[in-house]
């Protein structure tokens, strides 16, 4: 069966960065699946995905465009100390869900001074060309339940 819109699509995948580091793979888990057409994966990966048969292989490089955008420097700023009221220990690299009024965004502390942290509400692959290899393993129609909620169960 064809990957087409509103098909459920299983891949085993990895994705690597432009160095050929392995940042996420499937390897030894089970497979991502998704409602294909509904916006669950990045757009350049959708696409590339787009008419191909299960048992298929795809190498493809996505643009940052087509995944997780550019990033934009006006996402990093400075948040009072105070903010992170009951949280011990604030250290980089850290991850935090902030509510802002486009919903929920996970922030990164870059950076911790005396009396502010440095976040940045970029998504950390962003302004990355994103590197997949991926088996397609099985497609099938999506229930109308699936369809309905807009992913695959």
């Amino acid at each position: 069966m064809q990957v087409s819109e509103n098909k459920v699509v299983s891949i085993h995948y990895t994705l690597k960065n432009d160095a050929g580091e392995v940042i996420d793979s499937s390897t030894g888990r089970d497979p991502l699946t998704y409602l294909h057409g509904a916006g669950n994966i990045i757009p350049g990966l959708e696409k590339a995905l787009a008419g191909k048969d299960s048992g298929e292989h795809v190498d493809v490089s996505i643009a940052p465009e087509e995944a997780y955008g550019a990033r934009n420097e006006s996402l990093i700023q400075s948040v009072p100390k105070a903010a992170f009221e009951g949280v011990d220990k604030i250290e980089p690299g850290m991850q935090f869900q902030a509510q802002t009024p486009s919903g929920m965004q996970v922030l990164t502390v870059v950076e911790v001074k005396d009396d502010e942290v440095v976040v940045d509400g970029n998504h950390p692959l962003a302004g990355q060309t994103l590197h997949f290899s991926v088996d397609i393993a099985e497609v099938r129609d999506a229930t109308e339940e699936e369809l309905s909620h807009g992913h695959a169960h």
